[in-house]
């Protein structure tokens, strides 16, 4: 039986466990809780990286790990991206590209489920990996809001739409590999 807490998955767990303080302090009064809940997304998102470096590094690879892991990251994303729209941190046109990133992780999610009963596996692609990167960085430089002065906010709705663009990219990529596998 495969060890479930170990260093990688109490990682992915603390992904998870730092939803709501990014959450809490987003809301909190402006400047430096903002500021804490970007810190706190950016350090979530470093917890991704480390949680696959150690499960590889020191083979504890596990089906809890490879389950929770997606999930955790869709998660941290989808709380943010949501939260940014209803504060109106991200508004007009650019609550597409929050769109735009959450039905590519649901189709996304969907479309690896279904295959996973086909025994197929997707595995992620190398642009995959940069949208993933971008999205995190511009989902850091939005939460900080009006902390920061506007052409901070201008460089994150701009990586946003960029990521929404890679999204786009990737998914369609993942959708017609899937496809082919029907």
């Amino acid at each position: 039986m495969e060890r479930m807490l170990n260093l990688p998955n109490v990682l992915t767990l603390s992904r998870i466990a730092a939803i709501p303080l990014v959450v809490g302090c987003f809301w909190l009064e402006r400047g430096w809780a903002q500021w804490l809940s970007s810190i706190l997304f950016m350090a979530a998102c470093v917890t991704d990286w480390f949680d696959g470096y150690f499960a590889r590094r020191y083979h504890q690879i596990s089906r809890f790990g490879r389950f929770l892991d997606p999930i955790a990251d869709k998660l941290l994303v989808a709380a943010a991206l949501v939260m940014m729209v209803n504060s109106g941190t991200l508004r007009g046109i650019h609550v597409l590209a929050a769109l735009i990133i959450l039905a590519r992780e649901i189709l996304v999610s969907g479309l690896r489920e279904f295959l996973a009963e086909l025994r197929v596996g997707l595995p992620v692609s190398q642009l995959a990996k940069w949208k993933t990167g971008t999205q995190m960085v511009a989902i850091a430089v939005l939460l900080l809001g009006d902390a920061v002065p506007l052409v901070v906010t201008n460089i994150g709705l701009v990586l946003i739409w960029l990521a929404s663009l890679l999204t786009l990219i990737t998914g369609y990529d993942y959708l017609r590999t899937g496809l082919r596998r029907l």
